[in-house]
């Protein structure tokens, strides 16, 4: 049977969405990052010159996969550094 659950009580999407950037705070930034690489790209797509259009999609794409990826990057390094690296409290385990 279905349960009683009532959808209402459960997290809202922005309450999840800062949840989840106070755990890995690069996300965020990846996404932002992202998003403005995008959009300058499609600003710029007027005055692009001589520029072919694939060219200059692929110039963009590879913009911003390259912010994604080292975006993830350090995020990984910084939970590395958080888990291994950095100083514990003597009562936590």
């Amino acid at each position: 049977m279905a349960s009683d659950k009532s959808w209402s009580d459960d997290d809202s999407q922005s309450s999840k969405f800062m949840r989840k950037a106070k755990e890995s705070p690069f996300v965020p930034i990846g996404m932002a990052g992202f998003v403005s690489i995008v959009g300058y790209g499609l600003m710029k797509l007027r005055s692009r010159g001589d520029t072919k259009m694939s060219v200059h999609l692929i110039h963009m794409r590879v913009a911003a996969q390259g912010f994604v990826v080292g975006a993830m990057t350090l995020g990984v390094l910084y939970s590395m550094y958080n888990e291994y690296f950095a100083p514990k409290d003597p009562g936590e385990k």
